[in-house]
């Protein structure tokens, strides 16, 4: 496979020069087909050579954007079935917080012990930085209500695992940054809702209590699945009879609703209907936990493969974000890309500096960099599926996205490179 992808960068200039004959000569086919093709290439070709081998997954992206731009009618619908259905929706964003759990740990939840002070001030500055300057940038900007209203959104969640890989490669202090991960995502269900409340109430209708459901359903469902797996992989045979134990519960109980679930008698959208959904997906967390621990022991590889499932469900809705909002990315894009490149540049910025006046070392500093920079681009584009607003609120996580594994690359491959000339360490911070 290595081989061949030589040839798939040596076919993307004449998949080009074809798009450009093709507009040239007003043949649609052409011009269309070429770009797609010719990114595709670029997106395979790109791992054979060393410098743009960890751009892949952005050209990637960049494929999805111009692909979904181009057709978005035949991106939108297969047949009859809509792409943005909300159940579709709803596995595909589990499917890719399932995959990126798989590569987090019990023990990246118990490192704030290591790290206590880096997290708050990583914690501080995420959720202070980024949706104050989404607010300010979408103001700035004039976007309408909704446009607006997904920028702050991608501002109030998480971090993303982007923010771990970028650290690994600048060689930053990675246990601060898996702790301040995980403890975002913990957060997001109280936070996430509460920063929306705040600074996009006057934009879009945020129901506090939905919105919270819909992240304990997206984010924190599938993480407790991945966790249960970790527990089964790592910890003693006491830990793992009691999780068997649930799982057992689970099926008996999600097979009483399946069976006997009209005699609840709740009525949709309602707190107890909410709640009573949240335990049946818990259930079905402890089952589909337990299933992937079983087929990780017959084939261990497969934490290793996750990930890439994680990638294609983020390119899936950018994809289809693409394709809905095509007509508002014609008119906005340029803006909502020099708006995301402010606000991503701010979370470096301040989170750096923050870091730094708060007394922690360059490579801690580095880190919540990272940490408050790099935005849960899956979960925006999850939650506002959820909304039914991907084609708006969803667009700006669409734009975001590449451009911030774009300028995480170049940052972390730049600190790595200058490394720390002063070496210094400040006590407390490790």
């Amino acid at each position: 496979m290595f081989s061949m992808r030589k040839y798939f960068l040596w076919t993307a200039p004449l998949f080009f020069i074809v798009a450009g004959f093709g507009w040239l000569q007003q043949i649609d086919i052409l011009w269309k087909l070429g770009l797609i093709f010719g990114f595709s290439s670029i997106a395979i070709g790109a791992g054979h050579v060393k410098i743009l081998s960890g751009y892949q997954y952005t050209f990637w992206i960049i494929t999805a954007v111009c692909a979904g731009l181009i057709y978005p009618d035949f991106f939108l619908h297969v047949g009859s079935f809509d792409m943005r259905n909300k159940w579709l929706i709803l596995i595909i964003i589990q499917m890719v917080m399932f995959g990126m759990g798989t590569q987090m740990s019990i023990e990246d939840f118990t490192g704030i012990r290591k790290s206590g002070k880096g997290v708050l001030i990583g914690l501080l500055g995420h959720f202070t930085i980024m949706p104050i300057m989404g607010f300010l940038i979408a103001k700035t900007f004039a976007f309408e209500p909704e446009i607006a209203a997904g920028i702050i959104l991608i501002g109030s969640c998480s971090s993303g695992l982007a923010s771990n890989v970028m650290t690994y490669i600048a060689k930053g202090n990675l246990v601060l940054s898996v702790t301040v991960t995980a403890m975002s995502t913990l957060a997001a269900p109280i936070m996430t809702p509460f920063l929306m409340k705040i600074f996009a109430g006057t934009l879009v209708e945020v129901h506090f209590f939905n919105m919270m459901m819909e992240i304990i359903k997206i984010v924190l469902v599938p993480l407790a699945a991945a966790m249960i797996h970790d527990i089964l992989k790592t910890y003693g045979s006491v830990a793992k009879r009691k999780i068997y134990i649930l799982t057992v519960i689970s099926i008996l109980w999600l097979a009483v609703v399946v069976f006997f679930g009209d005699s609840f008698a709740i009525i949709q959208d309602t707190t107890a209907s909410h709640i009573l959904e949240i335990i049946n997906f818990t259930c079905g967390a402890f089952i589909v936990g337990v299933l992937y621990h079983w087929l990780y022991k017959v084939y261990p590889k497969i934490d290793a493969i996750m990930p890439y499932f994680s990638m294609f469900g983020i390119i899936y809705f950018t994809l289809v974000t693409t394709a809905a909002g095509r007509d508002n990315l014609i008119q906005i894009g340029f803006l909502l890309f020099l708006a995301s490149v402010l606000h991503n540049g701010a979370g470096y910025f301040f989170g750096y500096w923050l870091s730094r006046l708060s007394g922690l070392d360059k490579k801690s500093s580095q880190t919540i960099a990272f940490e408050v920079g790099l935005q849960n681009g899956g979960m925006a584009s999850g939650l506002a599926g959820a909304m039914g607003k991907l084609a708006t609120v969803g667009l700006a996580s669409a734009v975001f996205s590449p451009w911030m594994n774009v300028s995480g690359s170049l940052l972390a491959n730049y600190w790595r490179k200058i490394g720390n000339p002063e070496d210094e360490t400040t006590p407390g911070t490790h």
